[in-house]
């Protein structure tokens, strides 16, 4: 006879736990349990069936799994919160009582926990916690530019100040910026570290305050943990970069408002690189005293005396080494199965062949100059990255490297319109002259496009280009250059037709338009098709180039009807013979790639009435 399954304590009843009934087992308070399952990753979970998850009751709650439960209930951290509440409860009898000196000694000993093994169950190698970072750097730009209160303190916002400068001196040091966005929220930056992507907002200088209906408890429940995690990550980097960390602090260059330049990036010493020279162990054997480095010499004796006794009438072959390896073309030898599948194994000389698509030494030639209205944080930030020098005002902060009559100066990054200039000197106009003044988004686009841009469309007082975001990566996504180049083919067909229209008028109807007509209705996709229109046009001696064209003019249309989409009646028959769930999934991809479609179909119309708008009144946009 099978074991009976009792109501309310098997399947969904038992894999699943109320809220109320994990504080309850927890013995803890529902902010404690909250900070828990922030710090541990534990959210809560949807069952199939509420009711019976809830054993019978339909009543709207929270459910979590029964093992992460049991999993919280072993955690050191909840102990320490445990130990925290009785010392509330003490400090406070000793504050009502008046006793100081057991107060003073009990705030002494406050339990304090630490999160050292919660970052390692998280993130088993450093790959992972590379890889979840990037929620981590936005909170920390975040809190960097909030002003203090009575909720967040001064020490909490100066901590994250040090972990953001920290990560900008590591990515201008290593030269791992890719993309810059400025959007409304604030600036999207783009790296590369250790072959992964990281993407993060960093907001604008601006007064910040914190909404009344945003639960800032939860917000430090999560700081405090991404704090811990990029003290561990960060350290990590430094240190494979051979620097130390944390970087030292200038504090007479962070009283004058230095910024990032207030810490020094130093290289770690031979010292500390140098591996630590293990204690040799010694042991006593038959009143003799016998070291490791004893024992592995005898062994070494032993396995190079049976060697030789193995060996003695075998020459050893001489290998000559004249130093030509390392330039040696590596030989590619066809499989005799797959004869094709060997020559597209890219070699060592093939890949150092290859061109560099990231240039990060873009702005090295140059050195730029930031005008007062400017943000100096992020154009620092950014230059710096890319290899250039950048100097500003005292007025933007201190430790500039230079000062604005330097004469290596190229561009001067400026933000307002043009005004007269006549009270100048001549030193100041021969100054003027030799400098290009352009316009903060001349830097973004510039390092977007991975080349310097011509300054004429970004100087002083002109009107912008559009700045458009480069993080449009999905397959379909909205590409002007794109639109641009169909957008120059279509003027191209409409040119050749109108040609081929007048030469038709002129000329009168012959064998040499029927010969036309017949290659334009030919099937493209046939080969023997396409072969008889060609001889077909050669009779008729009809001109290479103009075949030429009527070929592609059928393909540019074949092109056009198969974009139109898959025959609807066989997407319907294969929509037939999906079940339910297979069916609601696929509405949802073909919902999604619609939506897209709309998108950047309503982009492509703007673009194209304000071409039609520019051409009317004699202008072009850029």
């Amino acid at each position: 006879m099978g074991r009976l399954r009792q109501k309310g304590k098997a399947g969904a009843a038992k894999a699943y736990v109320t809220r109320s009934a994990a504080i309850k087992k927890l013995q803890c308070s529902l902010a404690d349990f909250r900070r828990l399952c922030i710090l541990k990753g534990i959210f809560p979970r949807e069952p199939k069936s509420r009711k019976r998850a809830n054993k019978g009751s339909s009543a709207p709650t929270t459910f979590y799994y029964t093992k992460d439960i049991a999993y919280l209930a072993h955690e050191p951290v909840l102990k320490k919160l445990r130990e925290h509440k009785a010392f509330a409860k003490k400090l406070s009898r000793a504050l009502g009582r008046g006793e100081w000196s057991s107060a003073k000694s009990l705030e002494e000993n406050k339990p304090v926990y630490r999160l050292d093994h919660i970052i390692k169950e998280r993130y088993p190698t450093f790959i992972d916690a590379l890889r979840d970072i990037d929620d981590a750097l936005c909170m920390i730009f975040l809190f960097a530019s909030l002003p203090s209160n009575p909720r967040i303190p001064p020490s909490l916002i100066e901590n994250c100040s040090r972990l953001a400068a920290e990560w900008q001196l590591y990515i201008m040091r290593t030269q791992s910026l890719r993309k810059v966005f400025f959007s409304i929220k604030g600036v999207y930056y783009q790296a590369e570290v250790m072959d992964q992507t990281i993407t993060w907002l960093v907001p604008y200088q601006f007064t910040q305050n914190i909404p009344a209906d945003v639960d800032v408890r939860v917000m430090l429940t999560f700081l405090e943990l991404y704090q811990t995690l990029l003290g561990f990550v960060f350290f990590k980097l430094y240190t494979d970069a051979g620097l130390v960390y944390p970087p030292p602090l200038d504090a007479k260059r962070d009283e004058n408002a230095a910024g990032v330049g207030a810490y020094t990036l130093q290289q770690a010493s031979d010292k500390t690189d140098k591996p630590a020279v293990p204690k040799v162990k010694v042991v006593e054997v038959e009143g003799r005293q016998v070291s490791g480095k004893d024992v592995f010499k005898t062994i070494k004796n032993m396995a190079s005396s049976s060697n030789n006794a193995d060996d003695m009438d075998v020459d050893p072959p001489v290998v000559e080494n004249d130093g030509g390896d390392a330039d040696e073309e590596f030989v590619v030898h066809p499989s005799k199965s797959e004869p094709e599948a060997a020559s597209s194994l890219p070699t060592l000389q093939s890949l150092k062949s290859l061109p560099q698509s990231i240039n990060t030494s873009l702005f090295a030639p140059y050195t730029f100059w930031l005008s007062r209205e400017t943000s100096r944080p992020i154009f620092e930030f950014l230059i710096r990255s890319f290899g250039g020098r950048i100097g500003w005002p005292e007025s933007s902060g201190g430790g500039s490297p230079f000062d604005e009559s330097d004469e290596s100066i190229t561009h001067v990054i400026i933000d307002r319109p043009v005004v007269d200039r006549s009270s100048e000197t001549d030193e100041q106009r021969q100054r003027r002259l030799k400098r290009k003044y352009i316009q903060p988004q001349w830097v973004a686009d510039s390092i977007n496009a991975g080349k310097i841009l011509l300054e004429a469309p970004y100087a002083q007082g002109e009107i912008l280009p559009p700045h458009l975001s480069p993080f449009g990566e999905f397959e379909g996504a909205y590409d002007p250059a794109a639109l641009a180049n169909e957008d120059a083919a279509e003027e191209e067909e409409s040119e050749i037709e109108d040609e081929d229209a007048e030469i038709e008028d002129d000329e009168p109807q012959t064998a040499t338009a029927g010969a036309l007509e017949a290659v334009a209705s030919a099937d493209v996709e046939d080969s023997a098709a396409l072969r008889a229109a060609e001889l077909a046009a050669e009779a008729a001696g009809i001109d290479p180039s103009a075949f030429e064209k009527e070929i592609a003019k059928s393909q540019r249309k074949s092109k056009k009807k198969s974009s139109n989409g898959v025959d609807e009646a066989e997407a319907d028959m294969n929509k037939m013979l999906m079940s339910n769930k297979q069916k609601k999934l696929y509405e949802k991809v073909k919902h999604s790639q619609n939506k897209r479609v709309l998108e950047r179909s309503k982009l492509e119309e703007k673009k194209k009435s304000l071409q039609k708008q520019k051409r009317k009144q004699g202008q072009t946009i850029p």
